[in-house]
């Protein structure tokens, strides 16, 4: 494979692993979130949780590993629940922290960057759409890229996912001190909220099968 086409490969990974993280998700939520309570480094902490994760599955999808594959298909279901009881835990955890002015209420710690990493890296590795979107990308670009390198796949996945955690976090985090702590707490409860409405529509997408 030559020099130029290692590059387009490269920047077309980079594309899929942009493509997949950019979306407002429950993922782009808590970075948003983090980075309002913490700072731009919680947020990237966070995000860089989801951009490895991308990557591991990245990985599978780029170097074919048939068995792996086969056993994450079959595993779905209940790493969706798994996924999606770290949710509600979350968006439990971030409707006790907007609360925090109330006399009656607990406030949450804020996590440490270890702890931001790891939530967003275990809640991506059990979101099933994830599997499904990198097995089903990376095996039609290895049929359409022939002799590519999976490594430049893998390489141009994490790229894209870290260039978009990196651009939200800083974004956010130079207009944090512009929100007042009414406004923050709007934005907690509301992301607490479509966190658990989440987890229930991941559970419901679970359901849906079963009745039909």
């Amino acid at each position: 494979m030559t020099p130029a086409n290692s590059w387009l490969l490269f920047f077309q990974s980079g594309l899929i692993g942009l493509s997949i993280a950019a979306p407002v998700g429950p993922i782009g939520l808590l970075t948003i979130q983090r980075t309002l309570d913490a700072g731009w480094r919680a947020g990237l902490a966070t995000g860089m949780g989801a951009a490895v994760a991308d990557t591991v599955y990245g990985a599978v999808g780029a170097f074919g590993a048939t068995a792996l594959i086969a056993w994450l298909v079959g595993a779905k279901t209940w790493l969706a629940v798994f996924g999606g009881l770290v949710l509600l835990r979350l968006a439990w955890s971030g409707w006790r922290q907007s609360a925090g002015d109330d006399a009656r209420a607990v406030p949450a710690p804020v996590p440490s960057a270890w702890t931001c990493f790891a939530t967003t890296f275990a809640l991506t590795l059990s979101n099933p759409m994830t599997i499904v979107s990198f097995i089903a990308i990376f095996g039609a670009m290895s049929a359409q890229v022939a002799g590519g390198s999976p490594l430049v796949m893998v390489a141009g996945v994490f790229a894209g996912s870290a260039l978009w955690w990196l651009v939200l976090s800083v974004a956010v985090g130079r207009l944090r001190h512009s929100f007042r702590p009414a406004w923050r707490r709007a934005i907690n409860r509301a992301s607490a909220l479509l966190l658990a409405g989440f987890a229930l529509w991941q559970w419901v997408g679970l359901l849906t099968p079963m009745l039909h």
